[in-house]
C-alpha cells in the first residue's frame, strides 16, 4: 500500500473519502487507488486490508466510520485494574472473558459485519454477537491473550469506541432515547403545514393575471425546498428499508411505500417544471408524516409489550440456601449479596458467586460453548450460567442475579435451531406475498388509467393511493401485537415461553408426552421405607452425604426424609452421577453407590413392584434399597381428560421402573401407551418417531434427564417446582403448581392463532374498501396516509381486546 505525502497528494478536483464517505476538506491521501480524509480512516483501511475484511466495503457502500482523532494510546488502561475489571465484564472462566459494550456509532448492515468478524482482527476475540436495535455488541475473548484495555482500543481504532460510563460499574446502564424519529416527525410536520399554507391560493384557484402567476411559481419554488429535506431525510428509513429488502432478493412491507412515495414526489416535479400544475407536495410531505407518526405509535406500543415480557416475568427457578446450618429454598430473584447457595451436581449457578467449598468442577458450555469443564478452588469468582459437575458446592452470593442474564443466557445461540425459524410463521406465510399482491393491483390500476382512458396524470394519482392504502402494515401488527400480548398474558399466569415462536409452535401440538418424576408427581411428598439390613448411624450419614449432592427428585426426597441424620463435611471423592443409573462415590477408601439394581449390582426382579426402589451398596456388598411411594398431583386427572377431551394424544415417559401402572393407566386412557425405563435417549428417539408420524409433540419434563427430548420436541415444558433445574433446552417453563392450565395454555394460543387471522380478514376489508378508493382515482394521498395510522390503531386495539378475553376464557382459576 503506497501513501503519497502532502504536496504530491493534495487535489484542487473534489474527493470523497473511500472509508467514511465524507468530502476531503483538507489534505487528500491516496493509498491504493482510493482517496481518503484522514490519517485515522487511512489507518482502518490498511488495517481491514491486513485482515482481509474490504469486502466490508461493498456491502453497503462507503459508510464506515472515523475514529476520533482524540484517541490516545493508553485511554483504556483503566480497565485493566482489578476493580474495574470486574465489575465491567459479564463472565470469565479464566480462560474466556465476555463483555457487552454499547457502541453509539452503529448505525448499518456495514456495521454488523464487521463487528461480528472481529475475530479476523484478532485472534484471541472467539465471537462477537451484535444486538442491533439496541447497538450493543457482545464480545467473547481470550483473556490471557487479550487484556480489556486492547479491546477497547481495538473497537475505537476501527471507529466505534465503546460508551463506558460509571453505571457500568455500578451495573445500571442509562436508558439511551433515541429521538431521531421525533426530529423526523417534527421536520416533516413542519414542511407539511408550510406547504399546504403555501398551496392554499391553489386550493380555491385563486389568481389568474401575471403577477399571480409569478407567486404561484415562487411558492412552488419553495414547497419544493421544504419538500427536499422530507424527501432525503425524513423519509430515508422507507428508501433504506426497501433497498436492503431488495439487495436480499425480497420484498418487505417498506417497498410499496417508497415507491409510492417516488411516484408522488416525481409528478410534483414535472407538474412544476412544465407549469402544468402545483403538483402533489402537500401529499408527499403528508403521507411521510401521517406514516412516521403511525411508525412512532407502533414502536412505543410494542417497547411497552417488550417491557412488560423483560421485566415483570421472571423464571420460577429458585436455589438451595443455608441459614444458620439448615437447607432452605429462596427464589433466585430475592437473592441478596452474602447468602449461602448450596449448588449441587448438574445444578445452575444462578448467581456470580465466591467459592466457599475446597474445589469444584464447572461447566460453562451454556456460556461460552466450551464443554470441557473447569477446576475452582476455594475463594475464586465463579460466574452465572456454570453448572457444577460434581459433589454439592458452597458458594457465597457476590452480587444479585440479572434477569436479563439468564434471558440471554436462554436464548443462547447454542441451544436455538431450525424450529424458531421465523419464517414458518403464520404471519410470515402470510405477508410473503402480500407485496407483490399490491404491486401487481397498483401496476394494473395505471395501465388501465394511463393507456385505456388515456388519463396520466389520474393514472399516477391512483397507483400512489394504491400503494399507500394498502401497505401491510397492519398484517404484520396483527401478529406483532398479538403475541406481544400473549406472552404478557402466559407470564402473568406463571406460563413462560421463550418467545413469539414458542406460542405458535404451542398453537398447532397435537401430542403431549410427560415425564414422570418431578413431573406429574410432588417434588417433596412421597412415602419411604427401607428394605434390607438396618443401616447403621454411619452408612446412613454416608448415603445422605451422597444422595445431597444430586437433584434428582428421588434424591431430594431421600435427602429429606434422612433429615434427622447429619450430613457429612468430608470431601466425596471421586464422586459422579450418571443420569438414568445412579451415583457413586468414594468414602475413604470404601465405594458406596445409590441408585437401580443394575447399577449397584443388585440380582433382583422388582418388576411390577407399586413403588419405585433405590439401592444401595457400599463396597460392593448390596445393603438394600429404598421404596418410594410417590404421590401425583392431585390436578392430574382432571388436566388428562381436558387434553383428551381437546383431542390431543397423552403419553408417558418414564425412567423408573413400571410402578403404578394400574394407577395411570386410567388416567392416561385405557389404550394410552405408557413406557418405564427409558433412558434420555431413548425418550429423545420416542419424540422423533412420533414426529415422524406427523404429530406435533409437547414434551413436559423437569428439565433434568429429558434434555435431549425437550430439544427434540416442537415445544419443550420444563416444570420447576424450586429446583434449580433450568434447562435452556426447553422452550418455556411453567411452574409446577400451575401445571394444571396445560389444556388453557394450548388452547389460548390457539385462540391467538385464530386472533391472527381475524385481525388479517379486518385488514383485508379495510385493504378492498381503501382500494375500491383508490384504483378510481378518488382517495388523495393525504387521505391514504392518515388512513393507514388510524388502521394500525385499530388492529392493535382488536388484539389487545381480544387476546385478553380469550385469558379470561381459558385461564380461569
Amino acid at each position: 500500500m503506497r501513501i503519497l505525502t502532502a504536496p504530491e497528494a493534495i487535489s484542487h478536483t473534489r474527493h470523497v473519502c473511500y472509508h467514511c464517505g465524507e468530502d476531503c476538506r483538507d489534505e487528500v491521501l491516496h493509498a491504493d487507488d482510493h482517496d481518503f480524509c484522514c490519517d485515522g480512516c487511512l489507518t482502518v483501511y490498511g488495517l481491514l486490508k491486513e485482515s482481509d475484511l474490504c469486502q466490508y466495503y461493498t456491502i453497503d457502500g462507503a459508510q464506515g466510520i472515523s475514529p476520533d482523532p482524540a484517541f490516545y494510546t493508553n485511554k483504556f488502561d483503566h480497565l485493566d485494574l482489578p476493580e474495574v475489571h470486574g465489575k465491567m465484564i459479564e463472565f470469565t472462566d479464566g480462560r474466556l472473558t465476555t463483555v457487552c459494550w454499547y457502541l453509539p456509532k452503529m448505525h448499518c448492515s456495514s456495521c454488523i459485519w464487521l463487528l461480528e468478524h472481529l475475530y479476523r482482527l484478532h485472534p484471541a476475540v472467539r465471537s462477537s454477537v451484535v444486538n442491533f436495535p439496541e447497538k450493543k455488541v457482545r464480545i467473547t475473548f481470550e483473556g490471557n491473550a487479550l487484556r480489556l484495555s486492547e479491546l477497547a482500543a481495538l473497537l475505537a481504532r476501527i471507529g466505534y469506541e465503546p460508551y463506558l460510563s460509571l453505571d457500568d460499574l455500578s451495573g445500571r446502564k442509562a436508558g439511551k432515547w433515541n429521538r431521531t424519529r421525533l426530529y423526523k416527525i417534527g421536520i416533516a410536520g413542519f414542511a407539511f403545514g408550510n406547504i399546504m399554507m403555501l398551496s392554499f391560493p391553489e386550493y380555491f384557484h385563486l389568481g389568474q393575471n401575471t403577477s399571480d402567476q409569478n407567486l404561484r411559481t415562487l411558492f412552488g419554488v419553495l414547497n419544493l425546498a421544504l419538500s427536499l429535506p422530507v424527501l432525503l431525510y425524513c423519509a430515508a428509513d422507507f428508501y433504506q428499508s426497501a433497498w436492503a429488502a431488495l439487495k436480499g432478493r425480497y420484498l418487505n412491507i417498506d417497498a410499496p411505500i417508497a415507491l409510492a412515495l417516488t411516484c408522488v414526489f416525481s409528478i410534483s416535479i414535472y407538474q412544476l417544471a412544465t407549469q402544468t400544475g402545483p403538483g402533489y407536495l402537500d401529499s408527499f410531505a403528508g403521507a411521510v408524516f401521517f406514516m412516521l407518526v403511525g411508525r412512532y405509535f407502533q414502536d412505543k406500543t410494542y417497547a411497552g409489550v417488550s417491557f412488560d415480557r423483560d421485566y415483570k416475568s421472571y423464571f420460577p427457578v429458585a436455589t438451595s440456601v443455608l441459614e444458620n446450618g439448615l437447607e432452605t429454598r429462596k427464589p433466585i430473584t430475592a437473592l441478596q449479596k452474602g447468602d449461602q447457595m448450596l449448588v449441587r451436581n448438574e445444578e445452575l449457578i444462578p448467581a456470580d458467586a465466591v467459592l466457599q467449598s475446597p474445589i469444584a468442577l464447572i461447566d460453562y458450555s451454556f456460556v461460552s460453548g466450551e464443554s470441557q469443564p473447569v477446576e475452582r478452588r476455594k475463594g475464586d469468582t465463579i460466574y452465572a450460567g456454570g453448572k457444577q459437575k460434581g459433589a454439592a458446592i458452597e458458594l457465597e452470593v457476590l452480587r444479585e442475579v440479572s434477569q436479563s442474564y439468564l434471558t440471554q443466557l436462554w436464548n443462547n445461540e447454542a441451544f436455538t435451531r431450525e424450529k424458531d425459524d421465523a419464517g414458518k410463521s403464520l404471519a410470515a406465510r402470510i405477508n410473503r406475498y402480500f407485496s407483490l399482491t399490491v404491486l401487481g393491483i397498483a401496476a394494473v390500476t395505471f395501465i388501465v388509467w394511463c393507456f385505456v382512458f388515456q388519463k396520466p396524470e389520474t393514472a399516477f394519482l391512483a397507483f400512489t393511493t394504491t400503494l399507500l392504502v394498502a401497505c401491510p402494515c397492519a398484517l404484520l401488527l396483527s401478529s406483532t401485537f398479538t403475541n406481544g400480548n400473549l406472552l404478557s398474558v402466559f407470564s402473568r399466569n406463571r406460563f413462560y415461553p421463550k418467545n413469539a415462536h414458542s406460542i405458535e409452535r404451542l398453537a398447532h401440538i397435537d401430542t403431549v408426552v410427560f415425564d414422570k418424576t418431578g413431573t406429574i408427581t410432588l417434588p417433596d411428598d412421597a412415602e419411604i421405607n427401607f428394605a434390607g439390613d438396618p443401616p447403621t448411624r454411619e452408612e446412613l450419614v454416608m448415603i445422605k452425604s451422597l444422595v445431597g449432592q444430586s437433584s434428582h427428585p428421588l434424591s431430594r426426597l431421600l435427602a429429606k426424609h434422612l433429615a434427622d441424620v447429619p450430613a457429612s463435611r468430608r470431601v466425596l471423592s471421586g464422586f459422579s452421577e450418571t443420569s438414568g443409573k445412579g451415583m457413586i462415590a468414594q468414602w475413604g477408601a470404601l465405594t458406596v453407590k445409590v441408585g437401580s439394581a443394575n447399577w449397584v449390582g443388585a440380582d433382583v426382579d422388582d418388576v411390577g413392584e407399586p413403588s419405585s426402589r433405590v439401592y444401595v451398596s457400599m463396597g460392593g456388598a448390596v445393603k438394600g434399597y429404598f421404596t418410594i411411594r410417590s404421590k401425583y398431583r392431585p390436578e392430574l386427572p382432571e388436566t388428562l381428560s381436558a387434553l383428551r377431551k381437546a383431542g390431543i394424544r397423552t403419553y408417558l415417559l418414564s425412567g423408573d421402573r413400571p410402578t403404578d401402572r394400574e394407577v395411570l393407566a386410567p388416567l392416561f386412557g385405557q389404550n394410552a401407551l405408557l413406557l418405564f425405563n427409558q433412558k434420555p435417549g431413548q425418550k429423545l428417539d420416542f419424540v422423533r418417531e412420533l414426529q415422524h408420524e406427523g404429530r406435533h409433540v409437547l414434551m413436559v419434563g423437569d428439565g433434568l434427564n429429558d434434555a435431549g427430548a425437550l430439544r427434540q420436541s416442537d415445544v419443550g415444558l420444563a416444570v420447576s417446582d424450586n429446583i434449580n433445574n433450568f434447562s435452556p433446552s426447553c422452550d418455556a417453563i411453567v411452574e409446577g403448581s400451575q401445571l394444571s392450565l396445560l389444556p388453557g395454555y394450548v388452547a389460548l394460543a390457539r385462540s391467538g392463532q385464530r386472533i391472527i387471522r381475524q385481525s388479517f380478514a379486518i385488514s383485508l376489508i379495510y385493504n378492498i374498501l381503501g382500494l375500491s378508493f383508490a384504483i378510481t382515482g378518488h382517495l388523495s394521498p393525504v387521505m391514504a396516509a392518515i388512513l393507514m395510522p388510524v388502521s394500525s390503531i385499530t388492529i392493535v386495539a382488536f388484539t389487545t381486546l381480544a387476546s385478553n378475553a380469550a385469558a379470561r376464557r381459558w385461564l380461569k382459576n
